[in-house]
């Protein structure tokens, strides 16, 4: 893909991922606590589009043969540890939960001690894999892109629980970091 028409496909991406997070998806948590199937929907919309938008980068060179062995299995282990993360975290969270569906508990056990989002860190670690097979300068912006749409969400996710939540959340966010960090013991 030309640079150009990279720059300009990322771009619209973004703006599109800031449209669907920051008015979408916010209004329906703002009118009902939960998301409509039409604002999950227009965020599975946002990931698919993601997911195609690598695909269209590597213009059928699909055979990353100047990979080293040793990234190439690095690159597996990432996706595969990362995927089976998120299987599992969505699993244990429930599919509607996991989607903005249902917002009726504040998880704080499992995984969700260490970070307030460990299914985005899996899923991170899945595109990080996914980006070693192919290290472009394309593929560092592939994991810039993701970072950019799924803290979109994560913001409007977040003044959601705000909202629902109150203090027992904001004494969540002080105990726990967002991403990564070092969670701090509870008073």
């Amino acid at each position: 893909m030309r640079l150009s028409v990279y720059l300009v496909s990322a771009f619209l991406l973004i703006i599109s991922a800031f449209i669907i997070f920051r008015f979408f998806v916010r209004r329906d948590y703002k009118r009902k606590g939960h998301l409509t199937f039409f604002s999950t929907s227009l965020e599975w919309l946002i990931f698919f589009s993601y997911g195609w938008f690598t695909y269209f980068d590597l213009q059928g060179n699909w055979q990353p043969s100047y990979v080293s062995p040793v990234i190439r299995i690095a690159a597996w282990i990432c996706l595969v540890v990362g995927m089976a993360f998120l299987i599992i975290g969505m699993a244990k969270l429930g599919f509607r939960r996991s989607n903005g569906l249902e917002v009726n508990v504040l998880k704080q056990t499992g995984l969700y001690r260490l970070s307030r989002n460990p299914q985005i860190l899996a899923c991170s670690l899945a595109v990080v894999g996914y980006a070693l097979f192919w290290p472009t300068w394309h593929t560092l912006g592939w994991i810039v892109i993701f970072m950019i749409i799924v803290h979109l969400m994560v913001l409007t996710e977040e003044e959601n629980l705000r909202k629902a939540f109150g203090d027992e959340y904001l004494k969540y966010c002080q105990r726990v970091p967002r991403y990564i960090g070092i969670p701090r013991k509870r008073e």
